[in-house]
């Protein structure tokens, strides 16, 4: 029993690490792939179709509307049998009787009718018209923007898988580093020369090393799942990036925030839609012209059609008073147009603030760049210079195990640093995208 349980575990155990796969993976080629699969990019795509399909509706203030019908019916009312007969054109002097008009016999009757209503003059619905094109094209610039940002959050999990294999890195040569210090720290203790506080504290680092690789492990791990949703893709897989976390080339002047950034220009545009919603609920105080018309088939026997006529005409018509609807419609537009555009002025207030913000934050990460490699060097050569010292037993061991973990943090520091300053540029490059 102990022996099956333990090649289940194997088994177990090995089916997961081969569903983990490791891919390498491009920047180009992550973006590409949440543009094509992504679930953020296809709700954006919904979204524009439902936009659309709003457009394609408001058409109908041009276009005319055509239904037929086919109806069969049986009747013993007097006015709807004689009007029934009078439409199929079968009329005689008999049907005049006083006593057939008023008791008639079961008339039957099929029909059929074919309408059409063309709009002529709907002022409202122009502009009605002109507010659904707008909310579709502001939509269309959100869905654009949308994009923009994705390509950011692409550039900033790649560079957190970029960081994260970093960390591995440091950890795997700290805890090398540090297997090898507690290695000439047992001979020496062996050879009674070192206090069995100082071995232990050397191992104690090296379980601390152990430890935190693990962790840097787990992190390549949470970030490649964050980039298979990202994907859109179903496979447990650990990415390797194909380039390696370094520095990127600044940009060349300060630039400031577009007019014609694609956010801006859906905010711009959906305050226009509002505004012209707004005139169409003052222009629902006008009358509206129609035309009309219909052409009808009858018989008194089924699938025939041996009498027909048209109707066609026009109607001006004009709703008074509604019980105050339209008033409160109309004011409602009115507000939701002045709310928004307070709306849009706060926001290029707020983008302009948040450039303003950027800048500085790149600046910053820009000198703690250069700080950072500084004290990256400083502390490799004081490593360096403990390291031999300890060789030739001139240094204590507590001092180097310090070094060595201040030589580890350094790098993390340093890699950290080249990370933040990277997102700093491309958040930077986003805000002032056109």
């Amino acid at each position: 029993m102990k022996n099956l349980l333990s090649i289940l575990f194997l088994l177990f155990a090995g089916s997961i690490i081969f569903a983990q796969e490791t891919r390498s993976l491009s920047r180009s080629d992550l973006l590409q792939a949440v543009l094509e699969n992504g679930n953020i990019i296809k709700i954006e795509e919904q979204k524009v179709l439902e936009a659309k399909a709003n457009f394609t509706q408001a058409n109908a203030v041009y276009l005319p509307s055509v239904s037929a019908s086919y109806t069969g019916s049986t009747t013993t009312n007097p006015l709807m049998a004689f009007g029934s007969r009078l439409n199929q054109e079968v009329l005689t002097a008999s049907d005049f009787d006083p006593g057939l008009l008023n008791n008639p016999m079961r008339t039957d009757n099929f029909a059929t009718k074919l309408e059409i209503r063309q709009p002529l003059i709907n002022i409202d619905g122009f502009f009605q018209r002109k507010a659904a094109k707008l909310t579709y094209q502001s939509v269309q610039f959100q869905a654009e923007r949308t994009r923009d940002y994705l390509e950011l959050q692409v550039i900033e999990n790649y560079m957190q898988l970029q960081l994260a294999y970093k960390m591995v890195s440091v950890m795997e040569r700290s805890k090398e580093a540090s297997e090898e210090n507690y290695r000439i720290a047992k001979n020496s203790y062996d050879q009674g020369l070192l206090q069995k506080s100082d071995l232990l504290a050397a191992e104690v680092q090296v379980l601390e090393m152990e430890n935190r690789l693990k962790y840097a492990r787990s992190n390549v791990k949470n970030i490649s799942g964050q980039i298979s949703v990202m994907m859109n893709n179903e496979r447990d897989a650990i990415y390797v990036p194909l380039a390696e976390l370094e520095p990127a080339n600044s940009i060349t002047g300060i630039d400031s925030i577009s007019l014609d950034r694609a956010d801006i220009r859906a905010m711009r545009t959906a305050r226009t839609a509002y505004q012209q919603q707004y005139r169409s609920n003052k222009m629902s105080f006008l009358p509206r012209l129609n035309a009309f018309g219909s052409y009808e088939l009858y018989d008194d026997e089924i699938f025939q059609a041996d009498a027909n006529g048209y109707l066609f005409g026009a109607q001006l018509s004009w709703d008074l008073f509604d019980g105050g609807k339209r008033i409160g419609k109309t004011l409602n537009s009115k507000a939701a147009f002045e709310r928004f555009s307070i709306e849009y002025e706060q926001y290029l207030a707020e983008s302009k603030l948040e450039l303003e913000k950027a800048y500085r934050m790149l600046q910053d990460a820009e000198n703690g760049l250069v700080l950072s490699k500084k004290v990256l060097k400083q502390s490799e050569e004081a490593l360096r210079i403990r390291k031999n010292r300890f060789r030739e037993g001139l240094e204590r061991t507590s001092d180097l195990l310090l070094a060595e973990a201040t030589y580890a943090e350094k790098q993390l520091d340093y890699h950290q640093t080249v990370f933040q300053y990277n997102y700093a540029l491309a958040y930077v490059h986003f805000l002032t995208k056109k």
